[in-house]
Protein backbone atom coordinates (compact mmCIF):
# COMPACT_ATOMS: atom_id res chain seq x y z
CA UNK A 1 0.00 0.00 0.00
CA UNK A 2 1.29 3.63 -0.52
CA UNK A 3 0.09 6.66 0.50
CA UNK A 4 -2.92 8.42 -1.02
CA UNK A 5 -3.67 12.11 -1.27
CA UNK A 6 -6.88 12.96 1.01
CA UNK A 7 -8.91 16.75 0.47
CA UNK A 8 -10.33 18.34 3.43
CA UNK A 9 -14.45 18.08 4.28
CA UNK A 10 -14.40 21.21 6.27
CA UNK A 11 -12.67 24.68 6.40
CA UNK A 12 -13.16 27.84 8.45
CA UNK A 13 -11.69 31.32 7.47
CA UNK A 14 -9.24 32.52 9.90
CA UNK A 15 -10.25 36.16 9.41
CA UNK A 16 -13.82 36.40 9.92
CA UNK A 17 -14.89 32.56 11.12
CA UNK A 18 -16.93 31.34 7.78
CA UNK A 19 -17.43 28.00 7.58
CA UNK A 20 -17.86 25.06 4.96
CA UNK A 21 -18.01 21.52 4.85
CA UNK A 22 -17.29 19.82 1.36
CA UNK A 23 -20.67 18.27 -0.78
CA UNK A 24 -19.64 14.87 -1.66
CA UNK A 25 -23.14 14.77 -4.39
CA UNK A 26 -22.63 18.20 -5.81
CA UNK A 27 -18.63 18.42 -5.31
CA UNK A 28 -18.80 22.21 -3.75
CA UNK A 29 -18.70 23.94 -0.66
CA UNK A 30 -21.36 24.90 1.37
CA UNK A 31 -22.20 27.10 4.26
CA UNK A 32 -22.01 25.28 7.17
CA UNK A 33 -25.08 25.73 10.01
CA UNK A 34 -24.72 25.44 13.35
CA UNK A 35 -28.08 25.77 15.22
CA UNK A 36 -30.17 26.56 11.98
CA UNK A 37 -27.72 30.26 11.22
CA UNK A 38 -25.32 29.77 8.70
CA UNK A 39 -21.91 30.10 9.55
CA UNK A 40 -21.39 33.31 6.76
CA UNK A 41 -18.72 34.78 8.67
CA UNK A 42 -17.98 38.32 6.35
CA UNK A 43 -19.30 38.56 3.26
CA UNK A 44 -16.46 41.21 2.02
CA UNK A 45 -13.66 38.97 3.78
CA UNK A 46 -11.17 37.92 1.32
CA UNK A 47 -11.64 34.44 2.86
CA UNK A 48 -8.29 32.82 4.22
CA UNK A 49 -8.53 28.89 4.62
CA UNK A 50 -5.70 27.07 7.50
CA UNK A 51 -4.54 24.70 4.68
CA UNK A 52 -1.11 24.50 6.40
CA UNK A 53 -2.55 24.05 10.21
CA UNK A 54 -3.68 20.16 11.33
CA UNK A 55 -4.98 18.57 8.48
CA UNK A 56 -2.06 16.62 6.40
CA UNK A 57 -3.09 16.20 2.73
CA UNK A 58 -1.15 12.75 2.58
CA UNK A 59 -2.72 9.13 4.69
CA UNK A 60 -0.99 6.12 5.27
Amino acid sequence: MGTGLQTPSFRECERCGRSEHWDEDDETWRIREEDDERQVGNPHCIHEWNITGSFSPFKD
